[in-house]
């Protein structure tokens, strides 16, 4: 294996309004200050151009019943949750294997969640660990001894287990972890027992969260420290560069991947946490999943759903 609550900030996501376009003959005659805009109906007999004119060519003394109807324009918003529900329904998978995402578009503000399983995190704790470890220097007004500098380099960049344990330590193993989080705004986020940091349980809308704490600029972590910790996640072992990196467009990610062969299944968990940039536009994206029969099938899995779920945005 790769390594052996207070309610939550609300981020409800927002919706991209996307509007109709009328193909009935009509004018449009004025609007309100929330941008609703309304529509003239005019009947004619005849086949001749309707004009877009404000000006009415009806005779000033028509009848009312000749009068326009007034009613708004309907402006649906897009369901980005189906959309990315019948993205990953595309994607070939074993029967054991079960996994879910969550994705974020920084620019607009717009997420989509698939699946709401909780699953062990693996090394993607990782990332946990060190954010809890600087919001605790943060409170006491510190900063990372050289000591601690060199466990978060070879956790983060090499996930080196027995440097994520010491840190673990540091930060009080579990308790530690979960009053953290519960700052961050993890609802469903459980350290593990012990020294057992790799089965910690979370969802991957709590990933997403976490995510936001280090990408975004609402956190309860300062930008030196969002910005030490983004340093670290685009600076990972060749041997790693896998997961949600298979979204973007290049080198330009940032990610922390976890693999743990569950011995009482023989199978595996493979997890990938990060942000990547797409045409110039950045997403956090989380995929969790379990029940992989092979390390290789599961990062297979993690990879095309990653793909899936940016697609949403970008196709």
């Amino acid at each position: 294996m790769d390594s052996s609550r207070a309610a939550p900030r609300s981020r409800p996501p927002w919706r991209r309004p996307w509007l109709y376009t009328a193909l009935a003959s009509v004018a449009v005659v004025g609007g309100t200050a929330a941008g609703t805009v309304y529509v003239k109906a005019q009947a004619h007999s005849g086949g001749g151009a309707v004009s877009s004119a404000a000006t009415p060519s009806a005779s000033p003394s028509a009848p009312a019943s000749e009068e326009e109807s007034v009613e708004p324009v309907a402006q649906p918003t897009v369901d980005h949750d189906a959309q990315l529900a019948d993205a990953v329904e595309l994607v070939s998978a074993e029967d054991t294997a079960e996994v879910s995402v969550a994705v974020l578009d920084l620019g607009s503000g717009e997420s989509a969640t698939y699946g709401d399983g909780v699953f062990d995190t693996a090394s993607i704790v990782k990332v946990d660990i060190l954010a809890t470890l600087l919001l605790r220097h943060q409170d006491a007004g510190t900063r990372l001894t050289a000591q601690e500098k060199t466990y978060a380099t070879a956790m983060i960049e090499n996930s080196d287990n027995v440097s994520a344990t010491a840190l673990w330590r540091i930060i009080g193993r579990a308790q530690g972890l979960d009053a953290a989080n519960e700052r961050f705004g993890l609802a469903d986020t459980e350290g593990g027992d012990g020294d057992l940091w790799g089965l910690t349980q979370t969802t991957a809308v709590d990933q997403l969260t976490l995510l936001q704490e280090v990408f975004g600029d609402d956190s309860e972590l300062s930008e030196d420290s969002r910005s030490y910790l983004r340093g670290l996640m685009r600076q990972i072992a060749v041997g790693q560069q896998w997961g949600v990196s298979a979204a973007a467009d290049g080198s330009a990610w940032a990610l922390k991947n976890g693999w743990l062969p569950r011995s009482t299944t023989g199978l595996w968990v493979i997890n990938s946490v990060g942000r990547v940039t797409v045409d110039g536009d950045d997403y956090l994206v989380a995929v969790l999943s379990k029940g992989n029969s092979t390390q290789v099938k599961g990062i297979s899995l993690v990879e095309a759903v990653a793909r899936a779920a940016v697609s949403v945005f970008t196709r």
